[in-house]
């Protein structure tokens, strides 16, 4: 699959909305915010949920360091009182472990997801507990490189939307964002390059 952030994309998007040619504009185009596919970036995604980027890396990387191999059988080994130490939540803990089971018991096969349909991939995903249609919508764009995805969960996504378009409600971003199509997951990353940018909140 083609990356989501490339020329040709970006001079469609920018046709289809001026606002993404201001933020070309004032701060260049988006970095590729592209993972690898498979087990490790799908847990690091649920270790994301709900706190900074930062501190989900600190925990990630406690718990990768603590490990022999990040395989979803040494997860379903480790003690809670070996999660709470890698500075695991109790219930990122239940979504790690309920992940690693559904591999292990080919619930779902991560690498054949890519050649899936889109809507099919969310509903695999999000039949896991811990996984709802943030982390699904996450996974699709960062590491199987989903073109039109938009993450109406995500808040900096959301925010930076409503800020720029002037859009009010939800219900309103749903509207606006059907003219982005099919690209709507470069407008999510004009989107997140802009919060960061805007409020110095850039990292790796």
């Amino acid at each position: 699959m083609n990356d989501i952030v490339n020329r040709k994309d970006i001079d469609k998007l920018i046709i289809t909305d001026d606002i993404f040619a201001f933020i070309d504009n004032k701060y260049g185009s988006p970095p590729n915010w592209t993972r690898p596919q498979g087990f490790i970036s799908l847990s690091k995604i649920i270790l994301e949920q709900q706190v900074s980027l930062a501190s989900a890396n600190a925990h990630f990387l406690k718990l990768n360091q603590y490990l022999p191999e990040f395989t979803p059988t040494n997860i379903l080994n480790l003690t809670n009182e070996e999660m709470r130490n890698c500075q695991i939540s109790r219930q990122k803990s239940k979504y790690l472990r309920a992940l690693s089971s559904a591999i292990i018991k080919k619930h779902i096969n991560l690498e054949q997801l890519q050649d899936i349909d889109y809507f099919e991939v969310k509903k695999q995903l999000i039949s896991i507990k811990g996984i709802g249609p943030w982390t699904a919508d996450i996974y699709l764009m960062f590491c199987l490189k989903a073109k039109d995805i938009f993450p109406f969960g995500d808040v900096a996504v959301i925010n930076a939307a409503k800020e720029l378009c002037n859009a009010k409600t939800k219900e309103d971003l749903i509207l606006l964002a059907e003219k982005w199509r099919p690209l709507r997951s470069l407008a999510s990353y004009y989107f997140w390059h802009y919060y960061l940018k805007k409020r110095n909140r850039y990292s790796s």
